[in-house]
């Protein structure tokens, strides 16, 4: 009982929109420790994110 917890009700989640596809996300429980660092919605928008970069130069 010594370690507290705290519960998130889906409707209460964090959310952010994605770099690439510009689509909103929310945070999942895997990305608890790293949610600052996460910028993409995907591992496909993760891959693609140098393909929109050269399209736009």
């Amino acid at each position: 009982m010594g370690k507290t917890t705290f519960t998130l009700k889906k409707q209460h989640l964090p959310t952010k929109t994605c770099l690439v596809c510009g689509r909103p996300f929310t945070w999942r429980k895997k990305w608890e420790k790293v949610w600052e660092e996460v910028k993409y919605c995907s591992d496909r928008c993760r891959s693609q994110r140098n393909k929109k970069n050269l399209e736009n130069t």
